[in-house]
């Protein structure tokens, strides 16, 4: 992960390095730690043998955007770091945040994005500041099923939240939906996150 964001320019203070651990070119000023330390202090049951201090960036979205994912007041810190890892891997030129979802800089959110979080853009905005995108809102209950919506277009992608997904009223330009078999009501939101966004992907590939 300390590779990725030196790799991906990112601004380092300190990294800190454990007994069994060696310092990573490029990512600050190194302090060994005594044994056990890493331990200590790490909020996973078994740690990396290193730790960095990243200087937080501010995010913008790219003037020249095609293709976002939005996810609106996104809750569980697992999700959006998968949304981002997925959104990064199929393209997208950036993941957008609405007020009250969970903060991108969460340990979890992190560690869950696999390093895509140093490479796309995370930012913070509302639907209504995506100008020049087609809002498309995921549904489980109505819309156009994914394969038969012309994701070719300037898009940006809205999931809702975990509990409530998104209102009807919410300013949504198209609706369309993730079709399944069974008695399961809808997908986890990474899960459909992560099939739409490759869906954009593969058409675009077609084009």
């Amino acid at each position: 992960m300390i590779e990725q964001a030196v790799q991906a320019g990112w601004t380092f203070d300190q990294q800190f390095v454990g007994t069994s651990g060696q310092p990573v070119t490029g990512a600050g000023d190194v302090q060994f730690l005594a044994p056990n330390v890493v331990e200590r202090v790490s909020t996973t049951e078994s740690p990396q043998p290193n730790l960095a201090i990243i200087a937080m960036r501010q995010q913008q979205l790219p003037v020249m955007c095609s293709f976002v994912v939005v996810a609106d007041r996104l809750s569980d810190p697992g999700n959006c770091g998968t949304i981002i890892r997925s959104a990064e891997a199929a393209g997208a030129d950036a993941v957008v945040l609405t007020a009250g979802s969970v903060d991108p800089f969460n340990p979890k959110v992190v560690r869950a994005s696999a390093g895509a979080i140093f490479r796309v853009p995370v930012v913070f905005a509302e639907l209504d500041q995506l100008p020049g995108l087609i809002r498309i809102g995921t549904s489980s209950h109505h819309g156009l099923a994914y394969t038969q919506v012309d994701l070719r277009r300037n898009v940006a992608l809205v999931m809702g939240n975990e509990a409530h997904g998104l209102d009807d009223s919410e300013r949504i330009d198209e609706w369309l939906t993730i079709p399944h078999a069974g008695a399961t009501e809808s997908l986890n939101v990474a899960m459909a996150a992560t099939v739409l966004v490759f869906e954009v992907a593969r058409q675009r590939r077609a084009n």
